[in-house]
């Protein structure tokens, strides 16, 4: 996984980015009709049920708009809300509070529903000790928001992106010339440039399963597309050999048949690119 020193850098730069998407040359819209010295104040309302998210983000992005916008929460991300309630206030400047208004909403409402749809899941496997996974099926560009969501909705993360987790899936060993080459010319490649990654390895059927447990050095075995019984006998074949991961295809109504095949966790790309944005608006007090 990426540093937090890392992941901050990437918050950083989603916001300075989003901030010139957005604002440009100026927002003509305030310039024009309101004065600069106006002041200010907002609530951000919710006009859905669900889990919060994204609130910390929406206080980096007014600080970094006009370090004098003052913010008062009154919900913590991850909290459960329903409609009418009040997550903060800001006050101050209105030029500024109507620069950030619509980044922060962007974000906290696709922040919400991801992490109100991980929430969903994360109950669906209460009792079974399986963890719920996000991938690398994010947005271009705020994958950071979608992942640090996918955390305060009760998930985990997956590698954030290529460089800080090996993954061998089906073409990287189809176009190596097989399971076993890919493995240990990635573990050849890891030494020789003294890099420390674990090593996930996908598996389609079982005989690959067996194939991989005849090399040591990998971290987790990807169980792809596998049915039930297929994925019940790869993890007593797996054991405590290596960390066990089910994908493909699995949704609400089959999550917990698969956890309780005895799946260390389960990834699941719809956490990021299948949500309905959560209902929220900014509005003057």
């Amino acid at each position: 996984m990426i540093s937090e020193a890392q992941f901050n850098l990437e918050i950083d730069g989603i916001i300075k980015n989003a901030i010139r998407e957005d604002v440009g040359d100026g927002d003509h819209s305030s310039l024009a009709c309101i004065p600069e010295t106006a002041t200010g104040k907002a609530k951000l309302l919710v006009k859905d049920d669900g889990i919060i998210a994204g609130i910390e983000f929406a206080k980096q992005v007014f600080n970094y708009v006009d370090p004098n916008l003052k913010v008062e929460t009154l919900l913590e991300d991850g909290a459960e809300v329903k409609y009418g309630d009040i997550v903060f206030y800001v006050e101050g400047s209105s030029q500024s509070i109507l620069k950030s208004e619509r980044l922060v909403l962007n974000a906290m409402q696709r922040m919400s529903a991801i992490a109100t749809k991980t929430n969903y899941f994360v109950k669906l496997l209460e009792g079974t000790g399986t963890k719920i996974l996000d991938t690398r099926k994010t947005t271009p560009g705020i994958r950071a928001l979608e992942k640090w969501a996918v955390k305060i909705g009760g998930g985990e993360n997956h590698r954030f992106a290529l460089y800080d987790m090996i993954m061998l899936k089906d073409n990287h060993i189809d176009f190596c010339g097989g399971l076993t080459q890919a493995i240990e010319k990635t573990k050849k490649y890891l030494k020789e440039n003294n890099k420390d990654l674990k090593i996930i390895v996908e598996a389609r059927n079982l005989d690959e399963i067996r194939e991989i447990l005849k090399t040591d050095g990998v971290y987790r075995i990807l169980i792809d597309n596998f049915n039930y019984e297929d994925t019940r006998t790869a993890v007593n074949l797996i054991g405590d050999t290596c960390f066990t991961e089910s994908s493909g295809g699995i949704n609400e109504e089959t999550i917990r048949l698969y956890a309780e095949c005895g799946v260390n966790c389960i990834s699941s790309g719809a956490l990021t690119h299948s949500v309905y944005n959560m209902d929220l608006s900014l509005k003057a007090v």
